[in-house]
């Protein structure tokens, strides 16, 4: 959104603050509307988009320590991508202020550790705020999931989904086989889910 909002005309810009305004979102973040039990659909981008995740161990060791942050906050997760500049991690939570909280620790130790290791300290900004979806149905949920699997591919980093390492695909591949994975795209394929985020 921050970055769609900077391509908007003046006139533009404050029809999107009068309708914030009214209602009751934040003017400059993504708005949480929804707090309780349900299963979310949490996205994170570095500042900017910048590539900040772009060493191949540097993305290893994130995808651990979101993994193991939301395990310690009991929430449930069904998949996960991680870029070099983003990720989207799907969970069954009791509470988004769990999984804000887990993402306020993970985001700061995060921030802290690689602006020491690029010599960024007190020069950087590493992430931007995170937003979330609830997921609504069954259909959402596996064309959510499937829009995870395919993210890698939607973005240019590899051509086949498989290619990229750090995705749960490959849990499911392992659990399920591929031919699951087909049929659940040819039965929930994501279409244009994430174009001006899955409204």
């Amino acid at each position: 959104m921050a970055y769609e909002y900077r391509r908007l005309t003046p006139e533009e810009r404050e029809e999107v603050l009068r309708r914030r305004r009214g209602a009751g979102y934040p003017l400059h973040s993504p708005p949480h509307p929804f707090r309780g039990p349900a299963h979310y659909l949490i996205t994170a981008a570095n500042y900017e988009h910048a590539a900040i995740m772009a060493p191949a161990e540097r993305r290893t060791e994130f995808e651990a320590a979101l993994l193991e942050s939301m395990s310690c906050i009991g929430a449930e997760v069904f998949g996960w991508v991680i870029l070099t500049n983003h990720y989207h991690i799907m969970v069954a939570a009791q509470s988004l202020d769990d999984v804000a909280g887990a993402l306020r620790l993970l985001h700061g130790r995060t921030s802290r550790a690689w602006n020491v290791q690029d010599g960024q300290t007190g020069a950087r900004r590493v992430w931007y705020r995170y937003a979330d979806q609830v997921i609504r149905n069954e259909d959402h949920f596996c064309r959510v999931l499937n829009y995870i699997h395919v993210n890698p591919v939607k973005h240019g980093a590899v051509d086949d989904p498989y290619a990229w390492p750090w995705s749960s695909v490959h849990l499911y591949y392992e659990t399920h086989g591929r031919e699951w994975l087909r049929e659940q795209w040819r039965a929930h394929p994501p279409g244009d889910l994430g174009r001006g985020w899955d409204v």
